[in-house]
């Protein structure tokens, strides 16, 4: 089982609210994390402490129009929700999908537009990355996304703190990695998730891969049976629920 040391951890009984603003260039909302949080760890979070026996869910790299249905049909008939951590021009070639994933409750995170190694780009090459993806979410669910993922987490220190000012987007990695990108087999990636999860855990999986969705049922209902409940990344940190937050449009001065 991982070791997790104390600054990897947000306390969900310390996370502050978000407030509903965005901005119309980026579609990025104004929150917060409590300041030592913010400064302390880069604004990033890898496991939440929480005083419930609950996980976090979450896909990367989708939607993918085959597999992404499937994987929504197993959370609904199991009444769980999950955090889909989305890539941009993936975002805009499936509307209806991504439209759906927010409809049946789930969180949407932005996960870059093309998927690059954000950690060889500038500032600007970032947020526009970024802002593009927060926009195209917005437009289709009319909400951004609160939070972040860097493709491969390959995102510098400095680059976390950098997002976290100019948009206020914390950055989410995980603690549990089952490497379902390697392709290990569908067995291998549920045993690798049920060995490793814990009441706090954020779990990393992705929904292009066919090993990975047809691991889920195991992994859900494995889980469910050891009481660990299934959480939005959102309302796991003490936020509220992504879906029933307001948010609205404003220009950017200047």
């Amino acid at each position: 089982m991982p070791v997790f040391c104390r600054r990897t951890f947000l306390s969900a009984s310390t996370a502050a609210l978000a407030l509903p603003f965005a901005s119309e260039a980026s579609a990025a909302p104004t929150i917060s994390l409590p300041a030592d949080v913010a400064q302390r760890d880069a604004a990033t979070v890898m496991a939440i402490r929480t005083p419930s026996p609950v996980v976090a869910m979450t896909f990367d790299d989708g939607p993918h129009p085959r597999l992404t249905p499937v994987l929504l049909d197993m959370l609904k008939a199991r009444g769980l929700r999950a955090s889909f951590y989305l890539i941009g021009n993936r975002v805009v070639n499936w509307p209806d999908l991504v439209r759906r994933i927010a409809d049946e409750g789930h969180e949407i995170g932005n996960h870059s537009w093309s998927h690059p190694n954000l950690a060889k780009y500038s500032d600007a090459a970032v947020l526009d990355q970024i802002d593009r993806t927060s926009n195209a979410i917005f437009k289709i669910t009319g909400r951004p996304p609160v939070t972040f993922r860097p493709p491969y987490g390959a995102f510098s220190r400095r680059q976390r703190l950098m997002l976290y000012e100019a948009r206020n987007l914390p950055t989410i990695l995980w603690s549990v990695d089952p490497q379902d990108w390697r392709r290990p087999g569908a067995s291998v990636v549920a045993n690798r998730i049920i060995s490793g999860a814990r009441s706090g855990s954020i779990i990393l999986g992705h929904d292009i891969q066919s090993g990975t969705v047809k691991a889920m049922p195991s992994t859900f209902d494995t889980l469910t049976t050891r009481g660990l409940k299934f959480l939005p990344i959102s309302q796991m940190m003490g936020w509220p629920l992504w879906q029933s937050r307001r948010f609205r449009r404003v220009s950017r001065p200047g």
